[in-house]
């Protein structure tokens, strides 16, 4: 009986073969869906492990696709990564193998992905010569490469008071509608990596358009891979997005590039690790996060890094509440990385972009990649910012008497330029090798 309903299967899905390659000819687990919850699926009568991927035929045929995300009481749990429009109780579950592994290759630049790196750009197919495992361990501590390079943003509030070291991974902190895109994709377009791979995880579908066409532009996609999943798809395809995304990154470095990983934003993926939890059953901690959030991110987060082959330099997109730079992803999130980058929504206001707040970012690398002397500027500069910030109120009622203060005196002198500075258009280059002697020519 069971060899019959086998044969059924592979000959309602043989057009489906090169798709997932041997896996069809392979002896197949079979079961049924005994119940959908929620997101959650429930089958019976498969003898399933963790993370393999299995497809459930609905009643017009088509295959939904699914992970297996949980065993509980000889049952399995599996989330799918489609929609499970058409699926009843009996339907056909049957398993296609192992999802922990990707197809990559050199001809992924330039390319739209979703979060299988499947292309979405409608210009065909991808030649792929290589697997990337999906779910890599991090390196091994002692395997890492200690970080002595710098890595140039091109983006000058960065490079010299938050100097990013090549290997580094850092969080852009920011609430809504403070230039973080756009942020993004000056650093895509004007830093010294070799290769751009971006992830865009729950992200409006209007969004993802935007970015690759006009934010991005034909310039920043030359060099750059994107892999989107918009926010209307499933939690576990979210997921998957970002880990797709660490893998591409991987594969690019062991190739001996130096690759530039952005993924906006970590918090939308924990929040689908969340869903994904309470609808497993999984008791809710601070704001409604489940534990397995809190054991994901460092999976995730500690992969980046230098190795002997080349390096990965990480940005990761942390949107804050109400600008509270304490609650629990963000407070996660920061502890884990080598630094973060905070953009002022004051700031924003007066339309100083890039909005990065100096005084509140910090890179935890920077004095080891720069001279005495750069970090003596950056020192004196971030001096003078703060001590303009403290008066700043006197100064603009004309309560301040000039002469009160020799510290703030100067501060006030140098505050326009200092500014300017930091100011910088979208369009923007400068000669990289040049803003220490233009940050010494204001400061002393």
């Amino acid at each position: 009986m069971l060899v019959s309903l086998e044969n059924k299967i592979l000959d309602t899905f043989s057009n489906k073969r090169k798709r997932f390659g041997n896996i069809l000819h392979k002896p197949l687990k079979v079961g049924k869906l005994n119940s959908i919850v929620g997101t959650v699926i429930e089958c019976t009568g498969i003898d399933a492990t963790l993370g393999e991927l299995f497809g459930i035929e609905n009643i017009d045929g088509d295959i939904v696709e699914a992970e297996v995300i949980g065993i509980k009481d000889g049952k399995t749990l599996l989330l799918p990564f489609n929609k499970t429009i058409g699926l009843k109780e009996g339907c056909i579950v049957y398993s296609l193998g192992n999802s922990m592994s990707i197809k990559v290759g050199k001809e992924l630049v330039g390319r739209v992905l979703d979060a299988n790196a499947n292309p979405i750009d409608g210009k065909g197919k991808i030649a792929r010569t290589s697997k990337e495992e999906l779910y890599k361990n991090p390196p091994s501590p002692l395997d890492r490469e200690p970080i002595r390079d710098i890595f140039k943003s091109g983006i000058r509030s960065i490079d010299a008071f938050n100097t990013i070291g090549m290997g580094q991974r850092l969080g852009l902190f920011a609430g809504s509608g403070v230039g973080k895109s756009v942020l993004m994709s000056m650093i895509a377009k004007n830093s010294s990596a070799d290769i751009n791979v971006i992830g865009l995880v729950g992200e409006r579908g209007r969004e993802v358009k935007e970015f690759v066409q006009d934010t991005l532009g034909p310039e920043g996609m030359k060099k750059s891979v994107v892999i989107a999943s918009t926010s209307d798809t499933s939690a576990m395809s979210r997921i998957k997005a970002a880990f797709t995304a660490t893998a591409i990154a991987e594969y690019y470095r062991d190739q001996g590039l130096n690759v530039l990983l952005m993924i906006d934003s970590i918090t939308r993926v924990a929040m689908a690790q969340r869903e994904i939890g309470l609808a497993t059953g999984e008791p809710p901690t601070s704001k409604g996060y489940t534990p397995s959030v809190f054991s994901m991110l460092p999976k995730l987060l500690e992969r980046p890094g230098r190795t002997r082959e080349g390096s990965i330099t990480a940005l990761y997109t942390v949107l804050v509440d109400n600008d509270d730079m304490n609650e629990p992803i963000a407070d996660s999130v920061r502890s884990i990385l080598d630094g973060h980058i905070v953009l002022s929504r004051k700031l924003a206001h007066k339309n100083h972009y890039p909005a990065v707040d100096i005084l509140e970012s910090i890179s935890r690398v920077m004095a080891n990649i720069v001279t005495k002397e750069q970090r003596s500027l950056m020192m004196k500069a971030r001096s003078l910012i703060a001590i303009y910030q403290e008066a700043e109120d006197l100064i603009n009622i004309g309560a301040y008497v000039k002469g009160s203060s020799k510290k703030i005196d100067e501060a006030i002198e140098k505050n326009e330029k200092l500014e300017s500075f930091l100011i910088q258009d979208i369009n923007e280059t400068y000669d990289q090798d040049k803003y220490w002697s233009k940050l010494k020519e204001i400061v002393l």
